[in-house]
């Protein structure tokens, strides 16, 4: 009984570690350097309306990080000045 006991827990020690390898390994594969690609392919859950105009726009906060977003504009606006909605996120980011 003590040989499989330590058996056991020299089996679950070397599970534990590779865990931890394997957590290490998909932390690092992500770069929040790279570089934003903005599609122009629709991407949203709802439906595209005809009514309305969407791009993408992009800007650097204060942090130097770029934020990317839509900006819904109604297709007969002719240069006209609109209301807008900003939805900001925390600390001070912009969405």
């Amino acid at each position: 009984m003590k040989t499989f006991t330590q058996k056991l827990s020299v089996a679950m020690l070397l599970c534990a570690s590779l865990s931890g390898v394997t957590t290490m390994s998909y932390a690092e594969a992500t770069n929040p350097n790279a570089p934003v690609s903005m599609v122009t392919a629709w991407d949203k859950t709802f439906p595209e309306s005809d009514k309305v105009d969407h791009r993408k726009v992009s800007f650097q906060n204060r942090y130097g990080i770029t934020l990317v977003g839509d900006l819904y504009l109604p297709k007969n606006h002719a240069d006209r000045k609109l209301a807008a909605i900003v939805v900001s996120g925390p600390f001070g980011a912009v969405k």
